[in-house]
């Protein structure tokens, strides 16, 4: 039996996800990736218990794992430190089978990459065309030649700017600014003390922290309204400034972090959902299909749900594409445009609100939820299980 071929646009976390999920259902899958290195920019991200779900479903649980921290309890304080809502570890794994994970990028990716065999990732590849199909075909420049691959299914996984995106959904409007603007880094060094994964919570204003597994600490700041693609010239120096007054450790963490390491990025999402993410032989994946705010730490996981589902979608239709990727689009696109609204809204009720009387009002609202409540809140999207909606 001849396997059937793919071809992924995007070397990132879900796109390294769907050509895993496609090679267990036997397809032949070559991954194009624009970057020379193939690597994944970034620091640090969370995953809840449908990402870890997931990650089960590829056969990477493990090897996920021994890179990943549990991140225990946590919750949301106020600049002084005060407390506005807790998490209690031993209930959230009790309610979910599993604690929140932390893990740096840069070690998911390299799992990501080990399971994939020599030669499927292709790096330094640029797309510059797409056609639907089927066949699809995907043309690329790479080492300044032009070279055109066709196959019986191309999945777009090339991020919120996808160009599968634009050339395929031209009447899309593409990513809108949320007005806010972030920076991420990871300290330079292991963390002395024990430290709890948490959000602080200031006017219009945010800071994480996420322990990894080896010591060192991920950290990210937000803030809305800051001026959009706009540089300091040294970026750590103004975030330091900036939170100077807040709570320890976040003073402390600033200055741990080398200058040079510090990430900024203004934060867009697809404020239009896709009315779908299939059109001929090519799915969407990951953000080239919603990319969402980070508020609820669910992008990873969405991405790696989205592999899950195409993979088993695939293997059930070994023999119809067409039915397949429809399955593939009715089940996932009203899950991941829900989180993705409910992700958008997490952010404007949270650090996006200014002024003083709303941020007041907000920190008494989030005081008064029961535990229960907050917990049930924390766990809505997390509870997931990959049942394909039938077309």
């Amino acid at each position: 039996m001849v396997a059937r071929t793919g071809v992924v646009v995007g070397g990132g976390i879900g796109g390294l996800a769907a050509a895993i999920a496609l090679r267990r259902a036997g397809w032949d899958v070559t991954v194009l990736e624009r970057s020379a290195e193939g690597g994944e920019i970034g620091a640090g991200l969370t995953i809840m218990a449908n990402g870890q779900r997931a990650l089960r479903e590829l056969g990477l649980a493990a090897a996920v794992g021994a890179s990943a921290v549990p991140q225990g309890g946590g919750g949301v304080r106020d600049r002084s430190g005060r407390w506005l809502a807790r998490v209690d570890g031993a209930a959230l794994e009790r309610e979910l089978g599993t604690s929140v994970i932390g893990i740096h990028r840069e070690q998911l990716h390299r799992v990501l990459r080990a399971a994939l065999p020599a030669g499927a990732l292709v790096t330094g590849a640029e797309v510059v065309d797409v056609t639907a199909g089927p066949p699809a075909s995907v043309t690329v420049v790479r080492d300044g030649q032009r070279h055109t691959v066709t196959a019986e299914l191309v999945v777009g996984a090339d991020g919120i700017r996808s160009a599968v995106r634009r050339r395929l959904w031209p009447a899309h409007p593409g990513p809108a600014h949320t007005g806010v603007t972030a920076w991420r880094s990871v300290t330079a060094d292991r963390w002395p003390l024990d430290l709890v994964g948490a959000v602080t919570w200031g006017p219009g204003t945010e800071f994480g922290t996420v322990p990894l597994v080896d010591g060192r600490v991920y950290w990210f700041a937000a803030v809305a309204g800051a001026p959009v693609g706009h540089r300091f010239a040294d970026e750590a120096g103004h975030l330091w400034a900036r939170f100077a007054g807040w709570h320890a450790p976040i003073p402390e963490l600033l200055a741990a972090t080398e200058p040079g390491a510090v990430l900024r990025h203004d934060l867009h999402h697809l404020a239009v959902p896709l009315p779908g993410y299939v059109t001929g032989a090519v799915a969407l994946l990951g953000d080239a299909a919603h990319a969402m705010t980070p508020n609820l730490g669910q992008g990873a996981a969405q991405a790696l749900e989205d592999a899950v589902v195409l993979g088993r979608a695939l293997a059930r239709y070994d023999d119809d594409v067409p039915t397949a990727l429809r399955v593939y689009d009715r089940t996932r696109r009203p899950r991941s445009q829900a989180v993705a609204r409910a992700s958008r809204w997490s952010g404007r009720f949270g650090h996006e609100l200014r002024s003083a009387p709303l941020v007041a009002v907000r920190d008494l609202l989030v005081r008064a939820t029961p535990a229960a409540v907050a917990l049930s809140s924390l766990a809505r999207f997390a509870h997931w299980e990959p049942e394909l909606v039938e077309a």
